[in-house]
């Protein structure tokens, strides 16, 4: 089971992991954070732009986006989730102060059933190319077998191969989720082109890859945020850096805690 290797892994690193809290979602933030340390999964410091009432260790800072992200870049923490700060903000910061080209994330999803799967793009920005989908296709794999985990990967379009004629639109996403699936398998990943049917696809393959940024994160909110699903964190692919990503209207960071500490190399 997916879930049980990235705890096991976070429970042996126990990995520096700081854990950024907005303005919004403080109660939230910080009672997940002493449920992950009381699990074991990390030794936390929250980054914060008050102090605040709990027992962790905290770094408090005007600027709690920046902070979290130099508290990486200087080797204080061993990996990042974003927690309740601001996505903008936080991420800008870890592309200008990381030197990052582009951000591509890879979120670990669990079903009402109790199924987990992977999936990506999850940021609206994301995912937009056949290069793109390709190269987060790729990353995700890598992330996967970290956890030995042999990807495959059901790439969704706009339609059913039925609805061929309909609309351009649809035609073009079919096309491109081909050639996407066609690429990736000559790269040696398992692939195929899952069409609409993404209810099928969560069932057959363990990697699902959306048609765009949009699409992606509305699959990701109607799934975790009205669906009954849950996300258990977004880590950044392509680059050593471990930064785990959240949604602020989550139901919680304890999951994207043990994975940020999972991820990160055993002392």
């Amino acid at each position: 089971m997916v879930w049980d290797t990235i705890v096991t892994g976070a429970k042996r690193n126990r990995a520096r992991i700081a854990v950024g809290i907005g303005s919004e979602y403080v109660d939230k933030t910080v009672t997940c954070a002493e449920h992950a340390d009381a699990a074991g999964f990390a030794q936390i410091t929250l980054v914060t732009g008050k102090r605040i009432e709990t027992g962790l260790p905290q770094y408090v800072s005007s600027d709690p986006e920046m902070a979290l992200i130099r508290l990486l870049k200087e080797g204080k923490v061993d990996g990042v989730v974003r927690g309740s700060l601001s996505a903008s903000s936080t991420l800008k910061y870890l592309k200008s102060e990381m030197g990052l080209r582009k951000i591509m994330r890879v979120s670990l999803l669990k079903t009402p059933g109790g199924r987990f799967f992977f999936f990506a793009p999850v940021g609206v920005d994301e995912g937009w190319t056949i290069e793109d989908k390709v190269e987060l296709g790729v990353l995700g794999a890598d992330l996967m077998r970290r956890f030995g985990i042999e990807p495959d990967i059901g790439v969704l379009s706009g339609g059913r191969l039925g609805d061929r004629g309909r609309s351009p639109r649809v035609d073009k996403s079919m096309d491109d989720a081909e050639e996407v699936a066609r690429l990736l398998t000559e790269k040696g990943i398992k692939a195929k082109h899952a069409q609409i049917l993404i209810e099928d696809a969560v069932k057959e393959h363990n990697y699902v890859l959306g048609p765009d940024g949009i699409s992606g994160n509305l699959i990701f909110r109607s799934l975790c945020l009205v669906g009954g699903g849950d996300g258990y964190g977004a880590p950044l692919v392509g680059t050593d850096l471990v930064y785990v990503d959240t949604s602020r209207a989550g139901s919680g960071y304890e999951h994207a805690i043990c994975m940020a500490s999972a991820l990160c190399k055993k002392k």
